[in-house]
């Protein structure tokens, strides 16, 4: 699952976004993968580990919507959309 959100454009400054990518890992657990930062620059990344798809799934929809009341919009989703 990806989940891809934007702020609106301000004059003199790019647009942020923030992204959160769920995998399956070979071993079994599931990663949470957040990365963010100016639109056109290298972003930062943060990658957290979870036993389960249930963890990571929690995890996802906690960020999103801190992510949503902090000003983002999503822009799209791919993959399943388990509780949107």
């Amino acid at each position: 699952m990806r989940i891809y959100m934007q702020t609106m454009s301000v004059p003199g400054s790019a647009p942020r976004y923030y992204q959160l990518i769920l995998q399956e890992e070979l071993l079994g657990g599931w990663s949470l993968i957040r990365e963010w930062g100016a639109q056109g620059t290298r972003g930062r990344s943060k990658r957290e580990d979870f036993p389960g798809l249930d963890e990571a799934e929690q995890a996802l929809l906690a960020y999103r919507d801190a992510q949503l009341q902090r000003g983002y919009r999503v822009v799209f989703v791919q993959g399943e959309e388990a509780s949107s």
